[in-house]
């Protein structure tokens, strides 16, 4: 019953042949174990796990949330709580040890009709190229209704960056938040993403690249993906980058629009000076009534960098309430 490297699908034909014997015993106590107000001190095996991934999966009732790090059992019993992915809005499987078998499960739940996924955070695994492959065939799908995806620290690379621009191209109107942060992107990697993002109907709202390796020449594609649609985007995450002073200059074109509706950007550890400073006073002044948050920590802005955004601050079409400086 805990044999070890079998799929979470496999695993559940485990708990079938129990009933199939008339051994209902893992069935009640998966029942009791639902019906429980101290969830999250009882302690699962794996074959209740799978007796669980299958009851959820089964429900008539959409389960809200799915959330592995709740769940008290070991590593492989997590794991197979995976298929009950298909029956969810949300799910969170950060730091679980995602496998090739792992991703298919996702992307079979991605392509259902209907797919009730609406939020996947899969921060934290060790992805790469072909966990990225199967997932992008997930998100091609007319059925996937996707709006957040986050793949923070999942040893994502260039050619990642290829199979996710081509899936979002293909499903553009749905993702509103991608976090991308802490993979080794680089400069092409950002420069396809946003190629494919230019050239579609994307409906981004969030986008974060938090050190990513990006230097000015991705920061120039990308204000220019944001250029061609930028009404959409309420938040940029660009820290921790190699931007420098002109790569900043290409974001103040972005924000200088008449139909850019950015509330928060975040640019700290960008290697900025006082000249990134009055760039972006210039750009805020064209357009200053929706940025909320403004992140420039960590930058060698100096002192009469620092007094040109005070001095806008007071400006009574300035409606910033965070500023880190």
């Amino acid at each position: 019953m805990n044999t070890h490297r079998i799929s979470p699908d496999r695993s559940i034909n485990i708990f079938h042949c129990l009933m199939e014997m008339n051994d209902h015993s893992v069935h009640q106590e998966i029942q009791e174990f639902l019906k429980s107000e101290n969830r999250s001190e009882q302690r699962l095996s794996e074959i209740q796990c799978s007796a669980l991934a299958y009851m959820l999966q089964m429900s008539e009732e959409v389960l809200d949330e799915l959330d592995l790090e709740k769940y008290n059992a070991s590593v492989e019993g997590r794991q197979r709580l995976i298929p009950a992915v298909r029956n969810c809005r949300k799910a969170r499987f950060s730091s679980c040890g995602l496998s090739e078998t792992h991703c298919e499960l996702l992307a079979s739940a991605l392509k259902s009709n209907p797919s009730h996924l609406r939020e996947l955070d899969l921060s934290r695994n060790y992805l790469q190229h072909l966990g990225m492959k199967l997932l992008s065939a997930g998100l091609k799908s007319p059925h996937c209704g996707l709006e957040t995806l986050r793949l923070d620290k999942c040893e994502l690379s260039e050619s990642c960056c290829v199979l996710l621009a081509l899936a979002l191209k293909s499903n553009p109107y749905h993702l509103k938040e991608l976090d991308l942060s802490h993979n080794s992107l680089q400069d092409a990697g950002v420069k396809r993403l946003s190629a494919e993002l230019e050239s579609s109907d994307s409906c981004l709202e969030t986008l974060r690249l938090r050190c990513c390796s990006m230097t000015e020449i991705s920061c120039s594609s990308l204000v220019s993906a944001l250029k061609s649609n930028p009404s959409h985007l309420r938040e940029l995450d660009l820290r921790d980058n190699n931007l420098k002073d002109s790569g900043v200059k290409e974001l103040c074109g972005f924000l200088q629009s008449p139909d850019c509706r950015l509330e928060t950007l975040r640019l700290s550890l960008c290697r900025l000076s006082e000249i990134s400073c009055s760039s972006l006073v210039s750009a805020l002044k064209s357009n200053p009534s929706h940025l909320r948050d403004l992140d420039l920590n960590l930058n060698h802005l100096q002192d009469s960098a620092v007094k040109e955004l005070l001095d806008l601050v007071k400006s009574p079409d300035w409606r910033l309430e965070i500023l880190r400086v």
